[in-house]
């Protein structure tokens, strides 16, 4: 089993069948995004061809540790074969709108609701790069609220009755110009307040850029960091706020309809953080022309993601709720 060269991608899925027909197939490409100049030894750092045990482990010629091509990824210790994890990747990347975890578990025919969860978790944590680019230029920023059904496991959640929590978020959006949307940036914060959305803007805009807010005293000291801040104070103007913020309204609306189509509008508040990220992904990739890019895109990021689990993922949502409202 030779690495497959992957300086292309499936452009279609009669091409994702003939490239990924077997185990071995899908392991190989996966070696070959993960060790793109060759493999590299977790153990040892050693660069070296390596021999090739049973199972598709890989044995370092240095020291002779034995790895997975899998090991410390999303796919680590997965009982569900990969042919299944890298269609999930296409359909989920071929889909512009996303995909819920019922609608993942129909496609693939996956044998429980939690198997297609728990999948899809594993891929919002792999689909934003720790490395990716500040906004630049001229950036809008607000704040919103996106009403979200959070059904706890109760006797009313049984017969449907789940509460309905307004869950704040800051949103960034580039402007460009003459007109149009750039990238975008997204967070759920705890409350509207200066300790929440200035450390989101410092992380997401280049200093130097121009902001343009709304005359909320939270963004009074963006000039003092750096930032050029336009103000446009919505009490008393004749612009209306869609008007003189069309970015971060536009962006806003599209976020709430996203929730309501895709998901229905019932998303756990502390699971929030992982479907913005989602959001932003497909966002921000709204006009690439190839869907083969964007699965391409995230098996790199799945092969250098860190595992978790089921219960990782339920744990960190736990520790989550303690601390906020909707606790």
């Amino acid at each position: 089993m030779s690495p497959v060269p992957v300086n292309e991608y499936p452009r279609t899925w009669s091409e994702f069948l003939d490239w990924f027909s077997s185990e071995e197939a899908c392991l190989a490409y996966l070696e070959q995004l993960r060790w793109p100049l060759g493999f590299v030894c977790p153990e040892c750092a050693v660069m070296a061809t390596p021999s090739r045990a049973s199972r598709g482990r890989l044995l370092c010629k240095n020291c002779g540790h034995q790895s997975a091509v899998t090991a410390g990824t999303i796919f680590d210790k997965t009982r569900t074969p990969l042919k299944v994890w890298l269609a999930a990747a296409w359909y989920v990347t071929n889909q512009k709108q996303g995909v819920s975890a019922l609608g993942l578990q129909r496609v693939l025919g996956l044998g429980s609701y939690q198997t297609a969860w728990t999948m899809l978790h594993r891929f919002r944590r792999a689909i934003m790069r720790p490395d990716r680019e500040r906004l630049k230029g001229v950036v809008e920023v607000d704040e919103t609220y996106l009403a979200i059904a959070y059904r706890k496991q109760t006797a009313a959640a049984a017969r449907g009755k789940g509460k309905s929590h307004k869950v704040p978020i800051v949103v960034a959006v580039e402007m460009l110009e003459p007109k149009g949307f750039g990238r975008i940036r997204l967070r759920r914060i705890a409350k509207e307040s200066t300790e929440h959305v200035v450390p989101f803007v410092q992380a997401s805009i280049e200093p130097g850029a121009k902001i343009r807010t709304d005359g909320s005293a939270i963004y009074r000291s963006l000039q003092s960091l750096g930032y050029a801040h336009e103000r446009a104070v919505q009490l008393g103007s004749d612009v209306a706020p869609h008007v003189s913020m069309a970015g971060v309204h536009r962006v806003s609306s599209l976020i709430k309809r996203w929730a309501l189509g895709t998901h229905h509008g019932s998303i756990q508040p502390e699971h929030l953080d992982a479907y913005l990220d989602e959001f932003v992904f497909r966002f921000n990739r709204r006009t690439s022309s190839s869907r083969g890019m964007l699965f391409y895109r995230l098996m790199q990021q799945a092969v250098v993601t860190d595992p978790v689990t089921y219960g990782d993922i339920v744990l960190s949502a736990e520790e989550t709720a303690k601390t906020a409202e909707w606790s």
